[in-house]
């Protein structure tokens, strides 16, 4: 393994943070605030820390899927661990858990809270909160590519470690200019929703971290009841952009470049919007009595839907207190997720349609087993590797869940609030039902329980395998048995230069 392609890459990750943490320290100017003070020092030794660790090139910058998924995994974990430092150092989450809760659940748009009241932290805390769904919803490593110079043509390894869903490809021959498109349609987007807001009478400060929530399907709200102050008109905005960050990003690529038609016959994006309003249409149904008018419960109805099936969270009312019907469909929608390619979390709905394809494929060959028929999706063949990874990942996916759900179970905590915080942890989604519902937090779990949610959510946004990776011990042999080999390397070349000597 090229550990030294690993350690570069780490450096480059901690002085983008680095430069990113100087954010918080400018809106702690605009408001006066001394809590953006402590954001300096974290900058400042992740700088440093990332200087060091880029100070020598390494001598082979190619890479494999292997070195991609192990750089991935260990730059979320750098990125959580220094993201939360100012957390603790201002006091405002003093428990260094539950700071590390709180960031993790930043940067894998996740969502969930430790906060009892949010409106406490200071401006720049709320910033930085907000700002680290943006920063992970699009992947920190594929802005990264999008804007450092790393040689081989192997970077598409790190795009297909870090992006969502079951295929990653390029949308140009290089995989940098892919990196740029992407975030250029991403940062256009939110731009796009700010200046909306904005037209909506929302405050400046709110329409950035909302933008950011948003983009991100990310969910922090800056108020304690979420969304449930604001106006239709934002409530609408926000569900409309929402459904649009679940949309493959690849089909706004195509539409940009006038390929509309080849845009609109992607399956999944149709399978997806179908599943949203047929859950709209059930739920608007469902809680049409409970409203005082038919518009304020399609607003309802249509924002948690889109607010659950993009994994986002924001929330406008208690969907803890609807029907048991509607809580089920959220619950369903909480594992099915967004498009693939997006900035949503969930199984996705590519998967899952391949899934069912598969299953219909068997029971045809039951019927006709002489028949060969092969699997299509957009008019084109699914190949043999990729029905298998599907169906790894999903068997991967709920013996995760299985086990999750077990060790939570320890807290004591009633079997709804521990299968509903695995599942809006692992899903990356935010709010559960009951103790962890959309007026609730997370902050009642022991630290033990807290923990093997903080792996759910990096489990779940880094696609399960590449954090899983970690934990095989062949790994670290391969490690240690490529730092061995290089120091025999060297220790050869000394010998030899003494001798000609």
């Amino acid at each position: 393994m090229n550990s030294s392609i690993i350690r570069f890459i780490l450096g480059y990750i901690l002085k983008t943070e680095a430069a990113l943490l100087l954010l918080p320290c400018l809106v702690a100017l605009i408001y006066t605030e001394k809590e953006g003070l402590w954001y300096l020092p974290v900058a400042a030794a992740a700088f440093l820390l990332g200087a060091l660790m880029t100070r020598r090139k390494p001598k082979d910058s190619v890479f494999y899927l292997k070195e991609g998924c192990i750089a991935t995994s260990l730059s979320w974990i750098f990125l959580s661990f220094f993201g939360c430092l100012p957390f603790c150092l201002t006091g405002e989450i003093p428990s260094f858990t539950d700071a590390l809760f709180e960031t993790v659940s930043g940067f894998t748009t996740t969502g969930a809270s430790i906060l009892s009241d949010v409106e406490a932290l200071s401006h720049c805390s709320l910033f930085w909160r907000s700002f680290t769904h943006w920063v992970g919803g699009m992947g920190v490593l594929v802005f990264l590519l999008a804007i450092v110079p790393l040689s081989g043509g192997s970077n598409i390894n790190l795009m297909r470690a870090e992006s969502p869903g079951p295929s990653v490809g390029k949308l140009v021959p290089k995989v940098r200019y892919t990196a740029r498109i992407l975030y250029l349609i991403y940062f256009g987007m939110t731009v796009i929703e700010m200046i909306l807001l904005l037209l909506g009478k929302m405050p400046l400060f709110d329409a950035v971290c909302i933008s950011f929530g948003t983009a991100g399907t990310g969910g922090f709200g800056i108020k304690n009841d979420s969304m449930a102050s604001s106006s239709p008109y934002l409530q609408w905005v926000v569900t409309i952009f929402m459904i649009l960050f679940g949309i493959n990003f690849n089909a706004y690529y195509l539409i940009i470049f006038d390929k509309i038609k080849k845009a609109l016959k992607m399956e999944e994006i149709r399978y997806y919007l179908l599943i949203i309003a047929a859950s709209i249409g059930i739920i608007f149904i469902s809680i049409l009595d409970t409203c005082a008018t038919a518009f304020e419960a399609l607003t309802h109805a249509a924002f948690q839907v889109a607010s659950i099936i993009t994994t986002t969270g924001f929330s406008t009312t208690d969907f803890n207190q609807w029907t048991s019907t509607c809580k089920v469909i959220l619950v369903l929608l909480m594992f099915v997720g967004a498009c693939a390619g997006s900035t949503g979390g969930g199984i996705k709905v590519s998967r899952f349609v391949i899934l069912f394809k598969t299953v219909k494929k068997e029971f045809t060959s039951y019927i006709h087993p002489k028949s060969i028929k092969k699997i299509q999706m957009d008019g084109k063949p699914v190949d043999h590797e990729t029905i298998r990874t599907v169906n790894v990942y999903i068997i991967t996916f709920m013996v995760l869940f299985v086990f999750s759900v077990f060790l939570v179970s320890f807290d004591n905590t009633d079997i709804i609030t521990g299968f509903t915080a695995v599942a809006a942890t692992i899903n990356n989604i935010g709010p559960g039902l009951e103790l962890v519902g959309p007026v609730e937090n997370f902050g009642f779990f022991s630290p033990f329980a807290k923990y093997v949610l903080i792996f759910d959510m990096l489990a779940g946004r880094l696609e399960l395998f590449p954090l899983l990776l970690l934990f095989h011990p062949s790994i670290w042999r391969d490690l240690f048995a490529y730092k061995m080999s290089v120091h025999s390397s060297k220790k050869c070349l000394q010998n030899r230069a003494g001798g000609s000597n």
